[in-house]
């Protein structure tokens, strides 16, 4: 990032709330400390890397081997995945096939719009419009608005907006991780009687017939049609997270188990143990359709109570 950029983010500066550092490898974040909570965000992929509730433990998960390097993806926290998921493909989004996986919008850097104080929420809104990776894959007539009220509660807003004249056709998702005591110990409900696509099982479309998920082995799960709050119950840390969500048809489960997370470079040794990914989305047949000069918003609520 470049000092003009840094400047520029410190200037929404709020003394004893909400500051702006830099790493050793030039990544901006904003470091946010309120009665109520603890967080940082990276302006690059405006990515949520921690939020700590007062009088909890951490809620999202953060690989001790993320890169925090510029062009690179941090491995756990809030993700932003836009304009598609996974890989890019001709299905979803147009004919062409390029581009990285899960879009550019994680890798870009984001800009600071404002950040004001509501009583004890810090409010916080970053925004990013065409740049040169994004005109390179053909997206050149769109803006992203992320708004983040980051309190005792975290909500979180993603707005994305057709300025072309033609329809738009885009993927989307709060790639959430969470941390948890033990990913074999956990239970997640919300997705009983909800048909999903097994991408386990050669994207097979199975329906969940529990009404608690168990993982007992690799779990990648795009749960379709659903507009369904999920809990994750945590006996270990002894603590349910609430996940609530509007304008999001898609709930991705996700966690790589044992030996698929011994594929994942950044991912520390048994930290699949301590996470699960539970994703508010718009992905696959759930993808969203924009009409020229329309806007969408995506929103998540995640609470943490007490179990």
């Amino acid at each position: 990032m470049t000092v003009n950029k840094v400047l520029a983010a410190s200037e929404f500066a709020i003394p004893g709330i909400l500051s702006i550092d830099e790493n050793e490898d030039g990544l901006a974040r904003a470091v946010i400390q309120t009665p109520e909570c603890k967080a940082e965000i990276y302006l690059q992929g405006a990515h949520l890397s921690q939020w700590q509730p007062a009088g909890h433990e951490n809620v999202l998960f953060l690989s001790k081997k993320s890169n925090y390097k510029p062009g690179k993806a941090i491995r756990g926290g809030v993700p932003i995945i836009f304009p598609w998921f996974g890989q890019r493909t001709a299905a979803i989004t147009g004919q062409r096939t390029d581009g990285p996986a899960h879009g550019f919008a994680r890798t870009s850097i984001w800009e600071i719009i404002s950040a004001t104080i509501d009583g004890a929420d810090l409010h916080l809104k970053l925004g990013l419009g065409a740049n040169d990776t994004a005109r390179s894959l053909g997206w050149d007539n769109f803006e992203l608005t992320y708004r983040l009220i980051i309190g005792k509660k975290l909500e979180l807003l993603l707005t994305v907006e057709n300025k072309s004249e033609t329809t738009v056709v885009f993927e989307e998702a709060f790639h959430t991780y969470f941390r948890v005591g033990d990913a074999e110990k956990i239970s997640i409900k919300g997705l009983g009687q909800t048909e999903y696509l097994d991408k386990t099982d050669l994207f097979k479309r199975k329906k969940q017939s529990e009404d608690l998920l168990f993982l007992t082995g690799e779990t990648d799960r795009p749960y379709l049609n659903t507009e369904a709050a999920v809990y994750i119950n945590d006996p270990v840390l002894n603590r349910r997270l609430a996940i609530e969500k509007k304008n999001s048809q898609t709930t991705v489960v996700w966690n790589p188990w044992a030996a698929e997370a011994e594929k994942i470079a950044d991912l520390h040794k048994n930290g699949w143990k301590e996470m699960i990914c539970i994703e508010t989305a718009n992905v696959g047949e759930n993808a969203i359709h924009l009409e020229p000069g329309k806007k969408q918003t995506m929103q998540a609520l995640i609470t943490v109570q007490k179990d």
